[in-house]
């Protein structure tokens, strides 16, 4: 096996984006900022140029335990409301997003070193899931009435669940953030969330600007370390669901928390998406998907299309096509320029595990077909990779890398395909590229997967659900099973003897 080893790409490093406009300071509790129980904080750093932004406060258990405290107070009456009201304030809040888009995007990437591209489609994702939540409040219903035992009528109530906990992710902070309040809100739920330490800005910005439109309790936000705000969210006994989108460790310790309190659990966890290229795919097609899927968000991605299974007869054509599309992605610093693909990884201590996996893939003798390598310069940048001779079995076969680095491995039959693609302890995410009408009616059905693209990857919309089985987590975001994952059903009969 060979190593390419000489760097291809460069990184374009000047960008234009005008200066953050930040959050106040403090934790978001009860409609307005307050001070943290606390002075330790947490810096906030821009990964593209490895400068401090500012500092978030470092919260504690007191913090939680007040945040949690509002969000008791605030639920009975938010609970209350007729979901044409509570539709009325996600459209609200739909529009402020859209009026302060500019602003949020522009705050997201500094924080997350996302290309303009990519910022600007997580904002109006954002902005769609407060207007599909707005419209499904108030279109979701339980059973309807109806007699099941003799002289009974049964009632069946869909009612919100409480207060939900919140846990989200460094990736898509916003968005991750805007997944979950948007139907928790619509359910008539209240809520506490922990963003990221790392990525805590835009959502903090966003509590800032829907303070007057969201009643004081409804949403609160808590910065700090997972370790402390994190665990006493996932066991606080007043707590009545906790939610989060993050690695399976971080899912495996919340629900072992949430244990505790028997509390339900809502874990949308990580995922290494197989791309099942069969021998009558179309081969350009697949290799642009790949590109576009597998290296969206620099490949920080539970979604990604990162690991590719191609038919032996034609794994040579494609490779040639995957690595020449990839041989052309740009990467540069949020506002180098619209067509930047690529930006930075999310922080150092990432970028290292990022390139220790690629030291492994050294060490494996796998071959990298392009990329491979850390680039110089101040940022947390990574060249986009390709790993090709990939055997089965491989530690990157199974490995969540979550970064720009995608491998090739070959297959001979259907059967060893499908095989292959469900040898994994993730099920979030997949993908099949064929031109055989049978063929894409019968392999997504036998893919044990969330979610399976036929001629397509990492398309994603409001109306339907997105989640995982296995070791991805159960639970659904996004669509009408989102409102339903966030409330409980209650039966009242009535006697009419």
């Amino acid at each position: 096996m060979t190593t390419t080893e000489t760097t291809v790409f460069s990184v374009r490093r000047e960008g234009n984006l005008p200066a953050p406009s930040l959050p106040p300071f403090g934790q978001f509790i009860g409609g307005e900022f307050v001070s943290s129980t606390s002075d330790a904080t947490v810096d906030v750093v821009d990964p593209a140029t490895e400068e401090v932004i500012t500092q978030v406060p470092a919260g504690t258990l007191e913090d939680v335990d007040a945040a949690v405290a509002a969000a008791v107070a605030a639920k009975a009456e938010w609970a209350t409301k007729t979901p044409k009201d509570r539709s009325a304030v996600l459209l609200r809040i739909a529009d402020i997003v859209e009026s302060n888009r500019e602003l949020l995007e522009n705050l997201e990437a500094a924080n997350t070193g996302k290309p303009s591209a990519v910022a600007e489609d997580d904002i109006s994702s954002a902005i769609d899931t407060f207007r599909f939540s707005a419209g499904a409040a108030r279109a979701y219903t339980a059973l309807g009435a109806g007699d099941y035992a003799d002289n009974h009528t049964s009632v069946v109530f869909r009612e919100p669940v409480g207060v939900v906990g919140v846990i989200t992710p460094w990736n898509y902070p916003l968005l991750m953030a805007v997944w979950k309040i948007a139907p928790i809100l619509a359910a008539g739920n209240t809520l506490v969330l922990k963003p990221s330490e790392q990525t805590p800005l835009t959502t903090l910005k966003l509590a800032e600007l829907i303070a007057g439109e969201v009643p004081a309790g409804v949403v609160n936000i808590v910065t700090g370390p997972g370790r402390v705000v994190g665990n006493r969210l996932s066991e606080h006994p007043d707590v009545d669901l906790v939610a989060i989108t993050g690695s399976v460790g971080s899912g495996q310790k919340v629900a072992a928390n949430a244990a505790s309190t028997v509390k339900r659990v809502h874990l949308e966890l990580g995922g290494k998406a197989p791309v099942v290229v069969f021998d009558d795919a179309d081969l350009a097609a697949a290799a642009k998907g790949v590109r576009e899927a597998g290296f969206w968000n620099g490949g920080q991605e539970c979604g990604s299309a990162c690991r590719v299974l191609v038919h032996e007869s034609v794994a040579e054509e494609f490779t040639e096509l995957l690595v020449r599309e990839i041989s052309e992605i740009s990467i540069g610093a949020p506002g180098a320029g619209d067509d930047v693909e690529i930006g930075s990884m999310i922080s150092k201590a990432h970028y290292e595990r990022v390139l220790e996996a690629l030291a492994d893939v050294r060490k494996e003798g796998h071959t990298i077909a392009v990329g491979g390598n850390a680039l110089e310069g101040p940022g947390y940048f990574i060249e986009p990779t390709v790993v090709t001779d990939v055997p089965a079995g491989a530690p990157i076969t199974y490995t969540e890398i979550f970064g720009p680095v995608v491998s090739v491995e070959t297959f001979s039959s259907d059967e060893e395909a499908i095989t292959r693609a469900n040898e994994t302890v993730y099920g979030l995410a997949a993908s099949v590229w064929t031109n055989n009408a049978s063929r894409s009616l019968s392999v997504p059905r036998r893919l044990d997967f969330g979610t399976v693209w036929v001629n397509s990857h990492l398309v994603i919309a409001n109306e339907v659900p997105w989640g995982g089985f296995k070791g991805s987590g159960y639970g659904r975001d996004l669509s009408i099973y989102a409102l339903e994952d966030f409330s409980r059903t209650k039966h009242v009969m009535y006697n009419r003897g």
